[in-house]
């Protein structure tokens, strides 16, 4: 009976549902299938009219031809007969064949309008393939956070460079938000695409497999994993193997498998560890993320690889001495990186050079004349025991246990304050603080009230004020800035003399608040981005990159220059070679006033006080 029922409710669908179900089918091909009905519609009209003239009899004297020829024509052209051109019976049916070409042209007329107008949205997404070659592909765009592209501009210097910009908004939004937030210059080109940057199908209108280089911009983790696999998938799928695939990740959990890493050419840095090593290093080295940023932009000097040929066979200290507008810092040689290598370091055939300058092509190798050679000692000033001071960290996130470790020697306690912390949490805090024989001290108060951030002000000559990852990204910038703000209220009104080192994570809220004084910056997005460019541009300076931000190895400091004996005028041949004696290459020099200056030349003569310091890359 089942069956029985079924079978009648399907034999009995009316002839309304039917056409209806066909026309829906019709409908969803676009705009192709309407026009189709409507030109069937038509022409069935017209054939129908003109059938009615012959059969009735209503043509007269016309020709069949010519009555078929007529209605068609009428359909098409939406005329109205006149009155002595043939019967009424005649003059009423192609009046109604009239009226229906109007009705019929009408409809033609909004299905082309409305097709040509679907296309031209089509076009403003950004839905056609690019066709580039050797071009930058940027995965990810975020209003407001523009220092990579900006990076990018400037490491094509003059050279014609195409940067395509990917991610699901509208390609109109991401050019007018580019447009009016950077100056791109005629050698650049720029091209938005809107696309779904997690799926590899979507993917294949950036060309990944011409492309130079991808970067994911700056985002969460799980976002930013999402997008390298799409990546790895796309480039496996089309066995291209010779583009690299650089991106940041915040957390250990996330990091790629070193075998899955190799296999993709995906270069991945852990920001988490490397701001909390920034951040610890600069609270007590006053101006030392400028530095670090001079390291990683492109305004500037930054590291270059170079061929020397005139270097070969000479030793590392040779070339030191006689680099000019360029300071040697490493020597790549069979496929290793070596950082400050020994004095006596012999250079030989086929080694590259890594230099730190303002171009790659501005290294001059210059003859050593007998007056650049000193044959006085060099004779370290005992250097005193640093002071032990205290620092205040105020907030807390999940960078907080590497920073604890990696805070200078001379730090002996912290104050944390505004941290919220579970008993295993501080359980954690407490062994890294045992490790580094630092004392950990928890202020219980509200960070909001005056008296207690007057209270916490008092107590150290360094401040470190943390962002809250766990909040919105403007909203916790907001909470930062006014931290800031009262604490340079307070130094002020009391005379002290503590600096302060500030995380953000979005770059256009430090302009807001970003002023010559004893306050270090480091914003995540942006330093993500220094990163990320500098990859993008020299893959083999990953190592680099990574010696100088971890534990072991070559690091930068600022040192003063009365510990090191180097009071007085000396030139920059001579600092350089005093420095390298020590075990340090020099980068620059930084007078009283806060004031850096970085790879000046040879021959420039700099006076130096006790109090100044010079910029240095070497171990501790």
């Amino acid at each position: 009976m089942k069956k029985q029922k079924n079978g009648e409710k399907k034999g009995n669908v009316s002839f309304k549902d039917r056409f209806n179900y066909w026309f829906d089918n019709r409908v969803t091909k676009g705009s192709l299938g309407l026009i189709r009905v409507l030109i069937a519609a038509s022409v069935a009209l017209a054939v129908l009219i003109a059938g009615l003239i012959i059969l009735f009899r209503f043509n007269e004297e016309g020709e069949i031809g010519s009555v078929f020829w007529n209605s068609i024509a009428t359909v098409i052209n939406a005329w109205m007969p006149y009155f002595d051109e043939g019967s009424p019976g005649y003059l009423i049916l192609m009046s109604v064949t009239a009226i229906a070409g109007v009705l019929f042209t009408s409809v033609l007329i909004g299905i082309i309008t409305s097709a040509i107008e679907e296309k031209i949205v089509e076009l403003k997404r950004g839905n056609s393939r690019v066709l580039e070659s050797g071009h930058t592909v940027v995965l990810g765009f975020y209003p407001g956070e523009y220092t990579l592209i900006r990076q990018l501009i400037l490491a094509a210097a003059e050279k014609p460079e195409c940067i395509v910009v990917a991610d699901d908004r509208e390609r109109e939004e991401m050019e007018q938000e580019i447009g009016d937030n950077i100056d791109v210059p005629k050698n650049v080109k720029i091209i938005c695409r809107t696309v779904d940057i997690t799926d590899p199908s979507s993917l294949e209108k950036c060309s990944l497999e011409s492309c130079r280089t991808v970067i994911v911009s700056p985002t969460d983790d799980t976002k930013t994993t999402k997008i390298v696999l799409a990546v790895s998938a796309l480039l496996e799928e089309r066995e291209i193997s010779g583009v690299q695939v650089n991106a940041i990740i915040s957390k250990n959990e996330y990091r790629f498998p070193p075998s899955l890493a190799k296999a993709h050419n995906i270069s991945t840095l852990q920001t988490n560890e490397i701001l909390a090593k920034m951040i610890a290093h600069s609270c007590t080295q006053t101006g030392l993320s400028e530095t670090f940023r001079e390291l990683f932009n492109f305004e500037g000097s930054e590291f270059y690889l170079i061929d020397l040929p005139e270097a070969v066979g000479g030793s590392f200290e040779n070339l030191m001495l006689r680099l000019n507008h360029a300071v040697p810092v490493g020597v790549f040689s069979d496929g290793l990186m070596t950082l400050n290598p020994p004095s006596d370091y012999q250079i030989g055939e086929g080694d590259r050079i890594l230099v730190f300058s303002e171009e790659d092509d501005s290294a001059v190798f210059g003859e050593l004349q007998e007056d650049d050679l000193f044959e006085s000692e060099i004779r370290l000033t005992p250097e005193m025991p640093e002071e032990q001071t205290e620092t205040v960290i105020l907030g807390c996130n999940e960078m907080l246990p590497s920073i604890l470790k990696e805070l200078p020697e001379n730090v002996s306690r912290v104050f944390l304050a505004g941290a919220e912390l579970t008993e295993k949490a501080k359980a954690a805090l407490e062994r890294t603080a045992a490790r580094r024989e630092l004392t950990l001290n928890y202020c219980e108060g509200d960070l909001h009230e005056e008296d207690f951030l007057i209270d916490l002000a008092k107590m150290a000559e360094h401040i470190v004020i943390l962002n809250d990852h766990g909040r919105d990204e403007e909203t916790s910038d907001m909470e930062t800035i006014f931290r800031l703000l009262n604490l340079r209220d307070i130094r002020d009104r009391f005379g002290l003399k503590y600096n302060i080192t500030v995380e953000m994570q979005k770059e256009h809220n430090q302009y807001l608040v970003s002023r010559g004084d004893h306050t270090d910056f480091l914003v995540t997005s942006s330093m993500s981005s220094l990163f990320l460019a500098q990859l993008a541009e020299s893959p083999e300076l990953f190592d680099v990159f990574r010696e100088i931000l971890s534990n072991a190895g070559n690091e930068l400091y600022l040192k003063q220059a009365g510990a090191f004996g180097l009071c007085g005028s000396f030139s920059i041949r001579e600092l350089r070679r005093r420095c390298l004696q020590l075990g340090y290459i020099l980068l620059g020099v930084v007078d009283a006033d806060k004031h850096s200056r970085y790879n000046l030349p040879l021959e420039e003569n700099v006076m130096l006080a006790e109090e100044d310091e010079i910029i240095v890359l070497g171990e501790k």
